[in-house]
């Protein structure tokens, strides 16, 4: 994962040793009949925290991802592999052809495509609108993904996480904290029925073959309500007001309700702050590979921004009036976000690995992926 900067997880500037990715090649059933030394290997950039290879056998192309040092701490890889596979069968991912939870390790076939950073979703294009008919295609799969992201459990995870490492907020954290609030009691008043979302839709993780859009890298996904994956790829591509509308109208099949848009700026708003609270981890880290103090606070700045809008207030009346929910389904009371003097930080060195908050457990798939 990039959060839109060209940078590298301090865990991977050792990179793997050419030896070392056929060893690792060997153990993979599918190429165990292929002499090594006809491998061809080439390291593909874009990656965060896991190193991908092109791997190049006389019987086709193929994507090697090893996983970062420390990524199986955050990232459930058993998940993972089901919820790849699910997206390979919906058309929009990679074949999965290997997979080893244990390590990390997985082999998919190599797409032909271009990321879709850059001039990937210039304006006047159909991307935005391609790129929603992807998601609505992972999203309509039928599958029950194998986890659930909550961005609302995950910032207070990140939260507690900063405070073990003794990573002191910005003050202004603590009015958007309280905001945030007003949002989750707004979109939870309303819920959307959860469905197999990817979370992580920033234009380089689509590939554009031409014809089809393929999104790959699932590390984050899971069950969610489909509202996010829009509102976080409107935010990552940077998308103006008619892009905003096309990929809305493409996904919706025609103009979308006032309540959908509402839902669309209260998790794009949320976006922001989800990231910002990312990147605070990468500088307490002391990851060295890019400005994050500088990228964090550019994100909560832009979702302070966003939550003082004049439309902002309406956003939250719309969305949490387009339904009704009956009292037994109410959510229970959510905690407060606070302050670092009221906040009493573990004395205990906490771990620098971002840690998936716990879920509710989904039901099993009807089927295997």
């Amino acid at each position: 994962m990039d959060r839109g900067h060209n940078v590298l997880s301090p865990h991977m500037e050792r990179e793997a040793r050419p030896d070392g990715i056929r060893a690792v090649l060997a153990r993979v059933p599918l190429l165990k009949d292929v002499r090594l030394e006809n491998i061809g290997i080439q390291r593909l950039s874009g990656a965060l925290t896991n190193v991908s290879y092109k791997v190049t056998t006389e019987a086709g192309a193929y994507v090697l991802r090893l996983a970062g040092e420390g990524t199986s701490d955050y990232v459930d890889r058993t998940a993972e592999a089901h919820n790849a596979r699910a997206a390979a069968a919906a058309g929009v991912n990679a074949e999965v052809l290997y997979f080893d939870a244990r390590e990390g390790t997985m082999l998919t076939r190599f797409v032909e495509g271009t990321g879709m950073d850059g001039e990937g979703f210039s304006r006047g294009s159909e991307a935005p609108a391609r790129a929603a008919l992807a998601l609505k295609r992972v999203h309509g799969a039928g599958r029950v993904f194998r986890s659930r992201f909550d961005a609302f459990a995950m910032i207070e995870g990140y939260v507690d996480l900063l405070h073990g490492l003794r990573m002191p907020l910005p003050e202004d954290y603590y009015e958007v904290g309280r905001e945030a609030g007003a949002v989750r009691r707004a979109l939870e008043a309303s819920p959307m029925p959860l469905v197999p979302c990817h979370n992580d839709p920033w234009p380089g993780n689509l590939l554009d073959t031409g014809g089809d859009i393929y999104i790959i890298d699932w590390e984050y996904s899971g069950m969610n309500d489909p509202a996010w994956d829009l509102g976080d790829l409107s935010v990552e591509a940077g998308f103006e007001p008619e892009q905003d509308q096309a990929m809305m109208e493409a996904y919706y099949g025609g103009p979308a309700p006032a309540a959908l848009y509402s839902r669309l700026a209260l998790y794009k708003t949320m976006s922001d702050l989800h990231w910002s609270l990312w990147a605070l981890i990468q500088h307490a880290n002391g990851n060295p590979a890019d400005d994050f103090r500088t990228y964090a606070a550019t994100r909560l700045e832009r979702c302070k921004a966003r939550m003082g809008r004049a439309d902002f207030g309406l956003h939250l009346a719309t969305a949490a009036t387009a339904a009704t929910v009956p009292r037994s389904r109410a959510s229970s009371p959510r905690r407060a976000y606070r302050s670092d003097s009221e906040h009493r930080a573990p004395l205990h060195r906490v771990s620098g690995s971002v840690q998936r908050p716990a879920s509710s457990p989904l039901p099993p798939p009807a089927t295997s992926a």
